[in-house]
C-alpha cells in the first residue's frame, strides 16, 4: 500500500515520517506511541499560558468541564483487563489497528503484514514489561476546553499527572502486542486490518466523496482522521458491526488522538457513509423484486 493512498489521492507527494507524527495541525498533546518502524512521538505539553506571564493563572487542556480534583481523579480510570492482564476490550482493538493503519500509511506498507512483522517482532535483550502500566492506561482519555487552575501549584500538579500518562501511553503502546492485548483482541485486530485492507480502494473513492475539502487539500495532515473513517467504515461494511456502534467507537477515536472538529467530522462522513449504503441496499431490493 502507497503511503499516499491513505490520503485519498496517489498523486499526493511523500512526506517524511518526523514531520507527520500523528498530525501537524493537531493542537492536542500527541500520544506518544512508538513502533519499530517510527520515530518517537514526543508529547506536547497540555498546558497553557496566559500571555500575561504576571499572571498567576493557567490553562490546561483537560477531558471535560470538571472541578480540579475530579479532573486529577480522571486519570485513574481503568481499561477492561482479562484474567491473563491484557487488554480485552474491543475499544483496544480498534485503537491498535488505528496505531497499525497509521504507522503502515507512513512505512507504506501494507497493514495487515505490518501487524504480522510487530506481532513477531523479537525483544530486545533486557526488556521488561510492567503489566501495572496497564492498569493505569486509559482508553478514554480525551482532549478537552481548558481548565483554569487558580495557583502555580495546581498547575504543576495536572502538568505532572498529565506527563505522568504520556509516559505510561508510550510504554502501553510501544510494548510488544503479546504482552498487552489478550488472543481474542489480537485475533479482532487482524480481522479489522484484513477488512480495512479488502476494502481500502473502494472506500478510497467514498471517502473523496465524503471528505471535506480542507481535508482533501491537506491530506498529509490528516492520516490518522483519514485512518479511522477507513477502519469504521470497513468495520461496517465487512464485519457487519451495528453502524451505531462503530460511529461512535470513531468519534471517540478522534475525540482521543486528532483536534478540533474532527469528531464531528467524522461522525458526518460516517452518517453519510451508512446513508449511502442504506440507498444502495434498498435499490438492489427494488431491483430483485421487479426481476
Amino acid at each position: 500500500m502507497e503511503a499516499a493512498s491513505v490520503l485519498i489521492s496517489s498523486s499526493t507527494s511523500s512526506f517524511s515520517l518526523t514531520h507527520m507524527l500523528l498530525s501537524s495541525y493537531t493542537s492536542k498533546p500527541h500520544v506518544r506511541f512508538i513502533f519499530n518502524s517510527l520515530s518517537k512521538c514526543t508529547a506536547g505539553s497540555r498546558l497553557l499560558f496566559s500571555s500575561n506571564h504576571s499572571v498567576q493563572r493557567f490553562s490546561l487542556i483537560r477531558p471535560s468541564a470538571l472541578t480540579f480534583e475530579e479532573t486529577v481523579d480522571t486519570f485513574s480510570v481503568q481499561p477492561k483487563i482479562d484474567k491473563s492482564g491484557r487488554f480485552c476490550s474491543p475499544r483496544a482493538a480498534r485503537e491498535l489497528a488505528l496505531m497499525t493503519i497509521y504507522a503502515a500509511c507512513l512505512e507504506g506498507s501494507d497493514p495487515v503484514r505490518f501487524f504480522e512483522k510487530r506481532l513477531n517482532i523479537r525483544r530486545e535483550p533486557g526488556y521488561e514489561f510492567d503489566k501495572e502500566w496497564l492498569m493505569k492506561y486509559n482508553h478514554m482519555s480525551f482532549g478537552g476546553p481548558p481548565v483554569k487552575t487558580e495557583t502555580v501549584e495546581e498547575a504543576d500538579e495536572l502538568l505532572k499527572a498529565d506527563e505522568n500518562d504520556s509516559e505510561i501511553e508510550a510504554e502501553v503502546l510501544s510494548a510488544p502486542p503479546k504482552l498487552v492485548y489478550s488472543k481474542l483482541i489480537l485475533r479482532f485486530t487482524q480481522k479489522l486490518l484484513v477488512a480495512v485492507e479488502e476494502k481500502w480502494d473502494s472506500h478510497v473513492l467514498v471517502i473523496n466523496k465524503v471528505a471535506p475539502n480542507n481535508w482533501k487539500n491537506e491530506p498529509a495532515g490528516r492520516i490518522l482522521e483519514l485512518s479511522i473513517l477507513h477502519l469504521a467504515m470497513s468495520e461496517i461494511s465487512v464485519l457487519g458491526t451495528r453502524h451505531q456502534i462503530v460511529i461512535n467507537e470513531a468519534v471517540d477515536l478522534a475525540k482521543r488522538f486528532c483536534d478540533g472538529s474532527a469528531p464531528r467530522i467524522v461522525n458526518g462522513c460516517l452518517r453519510t457513509f451508512v446513508k449511502d449504503l442504506e440507498i444502495a441496499k434498498d435499490a438492489r431490493v427494488n431491483q430483485s423484486v421487479f426481476t
